[in-house]
């Protein structure tokens, strides 16, 4: 299947689950959203679940293409805490802007109770090699002397969860706005 139907087929469907939950959502509905057949839908994705476990990481490669990975804007073997530190929560910000993150979070917190498979592949498929990749980024500065970190796990967790409270969760309510609560100030 051509990459630009596979696209197709993605947009439409994360906009209809985003719309309308996983229970608003069927394979017609993608299909004609899409601009293909059902047929086209089913072959590429066999069903349901399948196809929003797709969008599912889609949503998280762009978290995965850099926020917390040493490479281009991180090293951890040659940048300072700070440096590194400040770029990961100005990714994560970024990430959380313009990937819809709190309507993935609306949507996972609502359907979550009733299909728990919806969290734990949201949370395995984005969240956790996320958090991995950190704690890794972790170890190495710790590994060069550049931090005293011995429990990297617990420092993660502590820092990304320090970002949410204060730029995920106040957004994820239904009154409220829909945009951090601080912004990055001007230069």
């Amino acid at each position: 299947m051509a990459s630009s139907k596979v696209d197709a087929i993605l947009v439409a469907a994360r906009t209809l689950f985003l719309e309308a939950g996983f229970d608003g959502v069927n394979l017609d509905s993608v299909a004609a959203r899409a601009g293909v057949s059902r047929q086209t839908v089913y072959n590429r994705f066999g069903g349901k679940e399948a196809l929003f476990r797709a969008v599912v990481e889609r949503h998280w490669t762009l978290l995965k293409e850099g926020a917390f990975l040493p490479g281009p804007g991180i090293d951890p073997r040659t940048d300072t805490p700070a440096v590194i530190l400040r770029r990961i929560a100005e990714k994560v910000r970024s990430f959380v802007v313009h990937a819809d993150q709190v309507a993935f979070t609306r949507l996972v917190v609502a359907e979550s109770r009733r299909l728990p498979w919806i969290a734990e592949d949201f949370y395995a498929l984005g969240k956790a090699p996320a958090v991995d990749a950190f704690v890794d980024c972790l170890r190495q500065m710790h590994a060069a002397g550049s931090i005293d970190c011995p429990k990297p796990v617990l420092a993660a967790h502590q820092f990304l969860g320090l970002i949410q409270e204060f730029m995920i969760w106040p957004m994820s309510w239904p009154s409220a706005p829909q945009r951090p609560p601080c912004r990055r100030p001007r230069r």
